[in-house]
């Protein structure tokens, strides 16, 4: 069965330690996920992206905020109801908070992270269904962000002056394990999508030691650089997502 989850993958980030100039508060990216079901790509579920401010007593963050969910015909099939959401320092987009929570079928997980960035350490409170948890430390390299910090983190790296071929190794954590993947530029490209024609940064992802996902992704050519289309393969088929609509952009 596809896991949104698996989709999301394909999103990394080329640079751990810029700037944020593009990404605010107030932010929406709408998209329609697609999977190739007995040849035909067929709509299976709206994927959205949120940013919002969050003040607490020590200081101010960036909530990040990624949903999945099968539109309505396809719920009696495989229904999703997923959430993956970040809280980051606004300049930096450095992870403090981290909660993942999957609803997929019969299947049920959530995944919380609280990060140390000074003793390189994650706290980890993983729970499933029947009242389960299990809490874990696990130990971090000094670049390491979650999945969705990370999905962010890409739209920070200044793309202007690269080469083709230009490539970046960098790591995740998921599922209490670093994941190493790689991002190659492969140069500029000008793409049709729902908001208009996009000139866009193409680039290729690929999991390094590993065929559990690749693809390609094209982020637009401005200062948001949003994505705006991307193509996957997983080791149980491929598809698509294609943004719908974009509201609340820096600039």
């Amino acid at each position: 069965m596809l896991r949104i989850s698996i989709l999301l993958v394909c999103f990394f980030s080329l640079s751990l330690n810029a700037q944020n100039n593009a990404i605010g508060p107030g932010e929406k990216l709408t998209y329609t996920a697609s999977y190739n079901m007995s040849g035909i790509l067929t709509d299976l579920a709206q994927v959205t992206m949120e940013t919002s401010a969050v003040k607490t007593s020590k200081t101010s963050l960036l909530r990040l905020k990624c949903t999945a969910t099968t539109y309505s015909k396809w719920d009696s099939f495989f229904k999703i109801r997923d959430l993956y959401e970040s809280y980051v320092s606004p300049k930096t987009l450095t992870p403090y908070l981290y909660n993942r929570d999957i609803n997929e079928g019969s299947y049920y997980k959530n995944m919380k992270y609280t990060f140390s960035h000074k003793t390189k350490t994650v706290k980890t409170i993983q729970k499933k269904k029947r009242n389960w948890v299990e809490k874990k430390t696990v130990s971090i390299g000094s670049g390491t962000k979650d999945i969705i910090s990370t999905l962010y983190s890409l739209r920070t790296f200044d793309m202007t002056n690269l080469t083709k071929g230009t490539s970046k190794i960098f790591t995740i954590l998921f599922d209490r394990e670093e994941v190493k993947g790689k991002v190659t530029y492969l140069g500029k490209d000008t793409i049709s999508t729902a908001i208009g024609n996009k000139v866009c940064y193409k680039l290729a992802i690929e999991a390094v030691n590993s065929n559990t996902v690749n693809g390609t992704l094209w982020l637009t050519a401005d200062e948001n650089k949003i994505p705006v289309y991307g193509k996957f393969k997983i080791p149980v088929g491929n598809g698509e997502l294609k943004i719908k609509s974009a509201t609340g952009l820096r600039h």
